[in-house]
Order: C-alpha cells, then structure tokens, then sequence
C-alpha cells in the first residue's frame, strides 16, 4: 500500500546539509543500513545516487510535489535522509522554506578542516574534469585554472561554517554538529551520537541488517585521488581560509589539526 506522502510532517526526516568532503557519503550509507532509514531511489543525473536530492539548489524548479514524492518511504515508520552538502550555502528564505517543509526534521552539520576540504574538493573538482585515466598523472598548480577552480568550487562558502550554521540555526535550534576528525578517530561514537540525535537505536536492527552496518563502518566511500596539489596552491589556500578555521574552532568549541597533515605532504 502506497502511504500518503500528504499526511507525512516531514518531508524528510533528517537532513544532512555538509560539509562536502566530510564523509556524508559514508555516514549516509552506514546509516542506510538500518530498518527504519530510507534513502530515496537513485534518480542520476536528477539527484547524486540515493543520498543527494539536490531540491534547492538543481531540482527546485520540479516543485515540491517531486521532492515530497521522491523523499516519501513505503513505511510511515521509516525516516526519509537527503544528504546534500550545498544545502549548508542556502540563502535565509530556501532555509525557511525547508524548515515549513520539514518541521521537525533532524539536521546535521558535519564540519572538516578548512584547508583539508578545500583540497579535497580542489581534487574532486579537477578529476571530474579530467576523468579517472588522467587523474594519476595530475598535478594542481598554482595558475590561472586555479583560481578559476577555487571560485567554480565554492571554497569560501564550504568553508563559512560559523555563517552557515547561524542562517540554519535561525530555523533550527537542534542542530548537531560533528567534527570529521573526530568521525576518523571513532567512527562508532560519532554514529551513536547521530543515532541518538535521530531516534534510532542498534537494537532495534535485525542479525542481517547488523552485519551489514558492521561492514558498512568499515567502508571508506568516495575516496579523493591523492594526486599532487603544489606548494603554492597549497599556501594559497590556508592563508584564504585560516580566518575560517579560527572562527570555526572558537564559535563551535573544536579543534583542527588534519591541516598539518596536508602542508606535511609536501
């Protein structure tokens, strides 16, 4: 029987909104292993797989009737996940938009080091450019193609943590927010903190569904290719968001470190 997606109070349960390259891939597929989560069907090239609709920022134009019917599950019981990290960029009215559509829905907020995002994502950008045969033989470099990238990449915006969840928390007052550090040191701590934030408990999962989690916590998803980003890319780069980061780890009370690891590539 088909349920009514009129007579859900959410459109989606739990809204993932970013940080891109903060592992909301992976956090979506372990939480996708659990009964009660339900992740749309992949509708590629209109949304990114099962995790990302991208309503407000590609599909906004096919209505809310699409979105509702793309994010309603089979089982009332079951909570819709939209996990798409540009939703963190929204402006003051999609946001208020998505709050009358999703009243109660759960929002999490994972943020990554600035400058390891950036690169990340600098990678991401320039491989979906070049395709996976030349990515190995790549190298970024600090020329006019970069910079071009940097503004074609959203940099700034990603990375205006304290901005972007100040506009969220306007209309949200229950927004978790997670460190990606945190996540690689203990995945299953950071995952009960999302379980507990979102109603959902292990036992509440089957054997089968179990041990599907248990492998899935095991997974890295959407790996970036580690090809070189140059010196002076680099140092571009942390002087353009070292501002972000301060602001980020007094407003939120965190620490992050993974950007020694990256000017220690080098």
């Amino acid at each position: 029987m088909t349920l009514d997606a009129t007579a859900r109070v959410n459109v989606t349960d739990i809204l993932c909104i970013g940080a891109q390259k903060a592992s909301t891939s992976w956090l979506h597929h372990v939480l996708n292993a659990h009964p009660r989560t339900y992740a749309f069907p992949n509708s590629r090239p209109v949304t990114s797989t099962n995790k990302e609709a991208h309503f407000w920022d590609w599909n906004r134009k096919r209505g809310i009737d699409w979105y509702r019917e793309l994010m309603t599950p089979p089982d009332a019981d079951r909570l819709s996940m939209d996990f798409t990290p540009e939703y963190s960029t929204l402006s003051e009215g999609d946001i208020a938009e998505c709050r009358r559509l999703n009243p109660g829905a759960r929002v999490i907020y994972v943020l990554r080091d600035p400058l390891a995002r950036a690169v990340s994502a600098i990678r991401m950008h320039t491989r979906w450019r070049s395709g996976d045969a030349e990515a190995e033989a790549l190298e970024v470099a600090f020329d006019d193609d970069f910079l071009a990238l940097v503004k074609r990449a959203g940099l700034n915006a990603m990375g205006s943590y304290v901005a972007n969840y100040q506009r969220w928390a306007r209309h949200y007052d229950d927004i978790l927010v997670l460190n990606y550090e945190d996540i690689r040191a203990d995945p299953a701590a950071m995952v009960a903190r999302v379980f507990d934030h979102c109603g959902l408990t292990l036992d509440e999962m089957p054997p089968e569904a179990r041990a599907e989690f248990d492998q899935r916590m095991q997974k890295r998803v959407w790996a970036s290719v580690r090809y070189p980003v140059s010196t002076e890319a680099l140092h571009f780069l942390h002087g353009l968001l070292w501002p972000k980061r301060e602001a980020a780890e007094s407003f939120f009370g965190l620490r992050f470190e993974e950007w020694r690891e990256v000017l220690g590539e080098r």
